[in-house]
């Protein structure tokens, strides 16, 4: 079952308001996939495609809410989605891995770092030992990021254009 919003202020002082999404938010998911560009679809499905699919929606917004959670963040007043955030954890629930997207307007705002910390929180609470973020080497500002917040980097042994990114709780 979702669980109620909580606003995270970030470094600028901007309050962002996360939630869970519910089976209702699919607009809302198909309103802020379709307005990032290629290149933040590519880093955030691993794969070129121009829009996302409403299957791909569907499944996003339909989770179990335990072995898997979709958060949506919007600026504090707004209904507008600015980020959204992926958990997911392996099944025998000592893992997780994040995934998250950031409207490129509102980049440098701190809303990446506050959501990937509250994820890292969130994984934590689910007894997780270790999350992990798989990156394209070419993301350069998330995996900088992720290793500002206590990330280790390695190559992916089996892509050498990407990059395995872990953290312990």
């Amino acid at each position: 079952m979702p669980q109620s919003a909580q606003i995270l202020t970030t470094r600028k002082g901007i309050g962002i308001k996360v939630r869970p999404v519910a089976e209702n938010d699919e607009k809302n998911m198909q309103r802020f996939f379709y307005g990032l560009r290629p290149e933040d679809l590519r880093f955030r499905f691993l794969t070129g495609m121009k829009e996302v699919s409403a299957e791909r929606i569907h499944d996003m917004t339909h989770v179990d809410h335990q072995s898997t959670e979709t958060y949506i963040a919007f600026i504090e007043g707004d209904s507008v989605p600015v980020a959204t955030a992926m958990l997911a954890t392996d099944t025998k629930r000592e893992q997780g891995e994040v995934a998250i997207s950031v409207r490129a307007d509102h980049r440098a705002e701190g809303i990446g770092w506050e959501l990937l910390v509250f994820v890292s929180r969130q994984a934590a609470a689910k007894g997780l030992r270790v999350i992990q973020s798989i990156e394209s080497r070419d993301n350069h500002d998330a995996i900088v990021l992720e290793r500002e917040i206590g990330f280790k980097a390695k190559p992916d042994p089996d892509d050498a254009r990407l990059v395995i990114l872990s953290k312990a709780l």
